[in-house]
């Protein structure tokens, strides 16, 4: 597969591209927005937390790693479900779990209790939710698909720079207990998201209908034969590299810019600024990898984004005022955003529609693992070194790696896809039928020669045996022609006599 393809199996049913498809793709958006953005905006309550339960930053702090971990882990489990029951009923129950998990943690009494409610249970219900709006959106979309993915992944930062705001107005007036009991009210939309998810109709026959049931039924609940794919195993091992560092620039750029003197308000804009640009950078990427000529090679632009964000890494580890770090943000953000438009539909363009279920739970339990040990050890470094340009350095190093490893391996090892047998077979009964067309006017040529040549041959015998003029007499066969036959004999005529 040396680039993205449509489909490598024709589905069931036709991606409509559009109709109910985009009431499909704003539930999308509001579930993109809360999953990616919810385990951020949580943060704006540690330090109310950290008063209540007497606990310190690196306590709280994994409420967030909590969440991110069951949004990533849980993919196998989604993929399951999600194959077991269908995409609606999944997203229903996810809904509830993500707003019974904030309504439990608003009367915890401990620290222990706001992981199990906020970062077990809620992302757990962001999970069920995250993972089959994606698998709709690919059903519903196909030729619009890249911008389908661009316009899903802007709920991100819209989201995030809506929720930290209304986070903050929240805690100022009812403090954290009554926040988090109206944030799961809040979180009760994506039960709402969920009913948009309406399953596409099968207009084939009942007993086709049937018969594909009964073939779904014995399909694998998590099929592992998409591992036999190459480019799918290329993909998982770069996103996977990619994961390891493409968070912790937004983590560490606020602390990097106190750390060189600016004000706690100046700051805090820099990812403001970072969360602007990315609103524009993710459709407009979507526009751009739908064209006719750059979708069959979005695997390449998704290298490029890749290389892009790591080289603004490298380069903002350089920074040294705050003008530099806003320019860093804008760069980070335009390839920031080109990531998170591009990482889906390259996954689902390598797949296809059948296999992407079960791919997407694999492919986010790899980047999990990933997502627990980038932001970790990116602070670990920063403990021992002092000093953020390493962290950048090294954020910026694991990136660029991830770039190349996909370029390079689906350009050297992925070869393009065979045509079809289908194809092979009316090729050979094509050339069958020339050659068997060829034989036979070659057949028919030489008969036709054989054919002339006995004609000649006919004549030329006749000429020597036919005098060259025959004279009739009139009155003969006038004679001829009053004489009476026998009864039962042909009366000859000069027709026949001649």
């Amino acid at each position: 597969m040396g680039g993205a393809v449509v489909d490598d199996e024709a589905p069931s049913v036709k991606a409509p591209d559009g109709g109910w498809g985009w009431a499909v793709l704003a539930g999308c958006f509001v579930i993109t927005g809360f999953s990616y953005a919810f385990p951020k905006a949580v943060s704006v309550f540690f330090k109310e937390l950290i008063q209540e339960f007497g606990v310190g930053y690196s306590d709280t702090a994994w409420i967030s790693s909590i969440l991110l971990a069951m949004l990533y882990g849980t993919g196998p489990l989604c993929s399951v479900m999600v194959n077991r029951f269908g995409c609606r009923p999944v997203m229903m129950v996810g809904g509830l779990f993500a707003s019974l998990g904030m309504i439990l943690a608003s009367f915890s009494t401990s620290i222990i209790h706001i992981y199990l409610s906020t970062g077990v249970i809620t992302g757990l219900g962001l999970a069920l939710n995250f993972q089959p709006s994606l698998i709709m959106l690919n059903r519903y979309f196909n030729l619009k698909r890249p911008l389908a993915n661009g316009l899903s992944a802007a709920g991100s930062p819209v989201f995030l720079c809506g929720l930290s705001p209304l986070g903050q107005f929240l805690q100022d007036y009812y403090g954290w207990r009554g926040s988090f009991l109206i944030l799961g009210g809040l979180l009760l939309n994506c039960c709402v998201c969920g009913a948009l998810m309406k399953p596409l109709q099968n207009l084939k026959p009942a007993e086709q209908q049937h018969d594909q049931e009964d073939k779904k039924k014995k399909e694998k609940l998590l099929d592992f034969s998409v591992f036999k794919d190459r480019g799918f195993v290329i993909y998982t091992v770069a996103a996977s590299i990619m994961v390891l560092g493409l968070f912790v620039p937004p983590v560490f750029v606020v602390s990097y810019a106190k750390e060189l003197g600016n004000e706690d308000t100046s700051s805090a804009l820099l990812l403001t600024i970072l969360g602007f640009i990315d609103i524009f950078a993710r459709p407009t990427c979507g526009v751009i990898a739908g064209l006719k000529w750059v979708r069959p090679r979005c695997v390449y632009l998704f290298s490029f984004a890749m290389l892009f964000n790591g080289t603004a890494d490298l380069v903002g580890s350089q920074a040294n005022d705050y003008v530099s770090l806003v320019i860093f943000c804008i760069f980070f953000g335009v390839s920031y955003g080109m990531v998170g438009a591009l990482q889906f539909e390259v996954l689902m363009a390598i797949v296809g529609t059948e296999k992407f279920s079960s791919a997407i739970g694999l492919v986010l339990l790899a980047e999990a693992i990933a997502v627990l040990v980038g932001p970790p050890s990116a602070g670990r470094l920063l403990d021992a070194t002092k000093s953020y340009m390493y962290v950048f350095l090294l954020a910026g190093s694991e990136v660029l790696l991830s770039g190349v490893v996909l370029a390079t391996c689906n350009f050297l090892f992925i070869k393009k896809k065979p045509r079809e047998p289908a194809v092979y077979l009316s090729e050979t009964v094509t050339l069958a039928d020339d050659e068997t067309n060829q034989h036979t006017s070659r057949a028919e040529g030489q008969q036709m020669t054989e054919k002339k040549k006995v004609i000649n041959e006919n004549k030329n015998n006749d000429n020597d045996v036919r005098p060259k003029s025959v004279a009739v007499d009139s009155q003969e066969v006038e004679r001829f022609l009053k004489e009476p036959q026998a009864n039962g004999d042909m009366a000859a005529c000069p027709e026949t006599c001649l």
